[in-house]
């Protein structure tokens, strides 16, 4: 009997789902709408703000800023270009991290000190939105916002004392915007000298790190204080305005020497357009030619200014190179005004002639826009182009030979010389006038810093004081960096002082001085040239390559004393040498 009730009461259970299903499906079919309507289909900006997030849990960089643009071509090519630049940059960290590693060692008494493994992981960054900025400069600006959820594998073995430590970096994540400028632009591939990069915000970094296979992240607090130090310690380094500098070109190598200098007297505007509402505009004027660029004094509240200022400019290309001229209103707080432009090509001037300009203010040099045909003023200036001479020292005298007198007994026009003069010696005569004095900091080497070494070279000459970039952890800096004085005198009892310092946040020894040299400038005067290696003052093995150039406005004569030659007629003395 308990068999038979428990097959009846399987095959009950069997008819009941059966005819159950059944049921449903016919009710399905009886009960289904027939009125279903198409979806409404409709543009994302008639969504709010909730719909948005739920259709987009992250909305993307180049949605939320629309001057951002997508650049998807580049991360396609930095995806196909991701295995090979894993290992140049690996390379780079190598060869960069190598004197590091050095130091420490034989400051720490270590055994040893190597990578076992070092990879960035099979993920590249990702370019999430790009933004080029415009400039009037020579130079181009973009900004990048970058990501990174990267998979590395970083080990650094450490052996000291007979015990070894390993520390591995995991799971990195990088979030940040980057401004990058090239900058300045030159004829010679790729075209610009100079990469700098700056941070717009302080970055986003996490990441894993395992000392002897445990997680130092995990400690409660650690994590945190790691993160902010590493941001604070990133931001102080290299948040705008601070930049990193990449050298691309040897600036020596490409710059054109210059070939003249311009003289700019701006004597005085009016009628320019008032931007202040109390009072009126703190005119300006801003020039430039190529890379130089100077300004006048600002005369506050005042809309017909008078200036009588001169400012002297190097010019590299007169064929090619212009003048431009912006007049700004200052302004205590927030940017400058423009209140109007120029520009003057410098192949209308003729060289050694001054000449007087009175020029309308223009709101920009687009010829078809209709802005510059409104009054903003008038502005006067005189200009005076003067090339730099071509320098050539005499060597010897032309020969010149013994004359017999005519056959009517009457002497030749030509002077008489009974011995030709060997050889012309003798002191520089200083041209009048001014000239161009170039400063080319080079290299130093074997720099003692007995607390740091971040040098920088500090330059000296007639009380104003420039300064070179610092270079970092560097005994032996290479700065190629070049410094150029207009002057209107030769610098014939001027002495350049140089002073190789080093800076740092320690705060007891903030600031140190590594060495210094004075160099007496007429040497540079006479020769036209120096390029030396000197010894530094208050450094045992401190030395520094600079190189002095000294191109004068004037013209070159020399007083010359005669060797083994008695007879200098006035007829001789009249063909150039006196």
């Amino acid at each position: 009997m308990g068999i038979i009730s428990t097959i009846l009461t399987l095959c009950g259970v069997g008819v009941g789902i059966v005819l159950g299903l059944l049921a449903g499906f016919i009710m399905f079919i009886y009960f289904e709408p027939d009125d279903v309507k198409d979806p409404r289909i409709r543009s994302v900006l008639e969504l709010d703000k909730q719909a948005l997030e739920d259709l987009l849990p992250e909305i993307p960089f180049w949605v939320k800023n629309p001057d951002h643009e997508k650049v998807d071509w580049l991360n396609k090519f930095l995806e196909e270009m991701w295995p090979y630049l894993n290992k140049a940059i690996c390379k780079i960290i190598l060869s960069t991290a190598e004197p590091n590693i050095t130091t420490y060692k034989a400051q720490y008494k270590l055994d040893s000190v190597e990578f076992e493994s070092l990879t960035l992981g099979t993920l590249p960054p990702t370019f999430v939105g790009v933004k080029v900025h415009e400039t009037a400069d020579k130079e181009m600006i973009f900004e990048v916002s970058v990501k990174w959820a990267g998979n590395p594998d970083i080990k650094l073995g450490v052996k000291a004392y007979g015990l070894k430590a390993t520390a591995q970096l995991v799971d990195f994540q990088l979030f940040l915007t980057a401004r990058i400028t090239m900058k300045p632009f030159v004829d010679v591939f790729p075209c610009f000298s100079n990469i700098h990069v700056s941070l717009m915000e302080k970055p986003h970094i996490d990441f894993g790190l395992k000392l002897l296979n445990a997680d130092l992240m995990a400690i409660p607090g650690l994590y945190r204080f790691v993160q902010e130090y590493i941001k604070q310690m990133v931001a102080s380094m290299y948040l705008w305005p601070k930049t990193y500098d990449i050298p691309i070109l040897d600036t020596s190598l490409h710059k054109n020497e210059p070939q003249g200098l311009l003289f700019v007297t701006l004597v005085k505007a009016k009628q320019l357009k008032n931007k202040d509402l109390l009072g009126k505009s703190d005119p300006y004027v801003m020039v430039r030619v190529g890379n130089s660029t100077q300004k006048t004094r600002t005369i506050m509240n005042n809309l017909n200014p008078e200036w009588n200022e001169t400012l002297s400019l190097p010019v590299d290309d007169p064929e090619t190179e212009s003048l431009d001229l912006t007049v700004y209103d200052w302004d205590k707080v927030g940017s400058h005004d423009k209140l109007g432009m120029q520009v003057i090509q410098l192949k209308e001037l003729v060289p050694e002639q001054p000449q007087t300009f009175t020029l309308n203010l223009l709101k920009n040099l687009d010829p078809n826009d209709s802005a510059n045909l409104k009054n903003r003023g008038q502005i006067t200036l005189d200009l005076h182009y003067k090339p730099l001479k071509v320098e050539h020292e005499l060597q010897d005298l032309p020969e010149h030979h013994d004359s017999d007198d005519n056959e009517d007994g009457e002497s030749n026009d030509s002077p008489l010389v009974s011995k030709v003069p060997s050889k012309l010696t003798g002191p520089l005569v200083v041209p009048p006038g001014g000239g161009l004095l170039v400063v080319i900091i080079h290299h130093a080497e074997d720099l003692e810093g007995k607390y740091h070494t971040n040098p920088y070279v500090k330059i000296t000459f007639r009380g104003e004081q420039r300064r070179t970039k610092p270079i970092k952890k560097s005994r032996d800096p290479r700065w190629e960096e070049d410094f150029e004085y207009t002057l209107d005198d030769p610098p014939l009892n001027d002495r350049l002082l140089l002073e190789i310092c080093s800076k740092s946040k320690n705060l007891i020894h903030s600031r140190e001085t590594l060495g210094r040299v004075e160099i007496d400038l007429s040497d540079v005067v006479r020769n036209k040239r120096l390029n030396e290696k000197y010894q530094l003052l208050d450094s045992k093995t401190g030395k520094i390559q600079v190189e002095l150039q000294w191109r004068s406005t004037g013209t070159v004569s020399r007083h010359f004393t005669i060797q083994d030659a008695s007879i200098f007629t006035q007829g001789y003395s009249n063909s150039g040498v006196y």
